[in-house]
């Protein structure tokens, strides 16, 4: 598989919305509503703030990601990102390769760390390839995600710092 990440256009929006459907449905790891419209949830995942990838190789789109400033002001230095791999796709490295080439992005824009301000606890799959790329979890929101099938579980708060590390 070669993979290539590029910019997303608005000519991909309908490849946005076939990747983000699901996830968004499946109501297990994002805090939008599973319900969220297609209008909606472009408007969500492309927001003004945000710069937004798209993760692709020659049988089609398999993940997009977008960065963006965490906070403003004195935390603009601080980026946050959300990942969301196509269910066809998972398990074949495009969340790692979408996490690297982020942690280059966020570098190339100035930032000086990258903050995952709401990492649902079961989502063990996500915070196992951060964990190994050197995020750290700095808190810990009990009970902050109503799971559907798991109920009330733990959100996590994770950072990494960009200014003295290298991938």
């Amino acid at each position: 598989m070669t993979l290539t990440i590029r910019a997303a256009e608005a000519a991909d929006k309908p490849a946005l919305w076939r990747i983000l459907e699901p996830v968004f449905r499946a109501g297990d790891s994002y805090t939008v509503d599973p319900d969220i419209s297609e209008a909606d949830a472009l408007a969500y995942w492309c927001g003004p703030t945000h710069t937004v990838f798209l993760a692709e190789d020659e049988t089609g789109p398999l993940g997009t990601y977008y960065i963006r400033p965490n906070q403003g002001g004195g935390g603009g230095h601080v980026c946050n990102c959300g990942y969301v791999t196509a269910p066809n796709a998972r398990g074949k490295g495009v969340a790692r390769a979408m996490l690297s080439h982020s942690l280059e992005e966020a570098r190339a824009q100035g930032y000086r760390a990258m903050q995952y301000n709401f990492v649902v606890a079961t989502n063990t799959r996500a915070i196992e390839i951060w964990e190994r790329a050197g995020f750290e979890t700095v808190g810990r929101l009990p009970g902050a995600f109503e799971h559907p099938s798991e109920g009330y579980v733990d959100a996590l708060v994770m950072m990494k710092d960009l200014a003295g590390s290298a991938d």
